[in-house]
């Protein structure tokens, strides 16, 4: 378990430019796959990344986790949409999905207090 999901985002985003200069057709395409797939259509951006979230947790991704609870911050979700999003993938995920939504929990508090920190 992470114990500073805004420090981990920024190691990942770092090790990830590295990796976008070695395997770039691979990465771009991965990149424009996310772009479309979060792009707000009959469903709206904060939602597609609360699912993305419930997806995160129900795989056991910490680095999910990491990133899509910052999105869903900064998207403008509240506590209350991400304990739903938890509850559904708890649910999804069974046991090992309860472990992860408590660090998708955790990953949401500290970001949003970063985010009001900075306000």
């Amino acid at each position: 378990m992470t114990e500073n999901w805004p420090a981990t985002t920024a190691a990942l985003s770092a090790q990830l430019r590295s990796l976008r200069g070695t395997a770039t057709g691979t990465m771009k395409t991965f990149s424009q796959c996310a772009e479309n797939a979060l792009r707000a259509g009959a469903l709206d951006t904060k939602t597609k990344e609360l699912m993305a979230l419930a997806i995160g947790i129900a795989v056991r991704c910490d680095d999910c986790i990491a990133f899509h609870a910052k999105a869903a911050v900064q998207h403008g979700a509240t506590r209350e949409e991400i304990q739903e999003t938890l509850e559904l993938a708890i649910y999804m995920g069974a046991g090992p999905s309860v472990m992860y939504a408590s660090h998708a929990l955790r990953a949401f508090d500290e970001f949003a207090a970063q985010r009001q920190a900075a306000e």
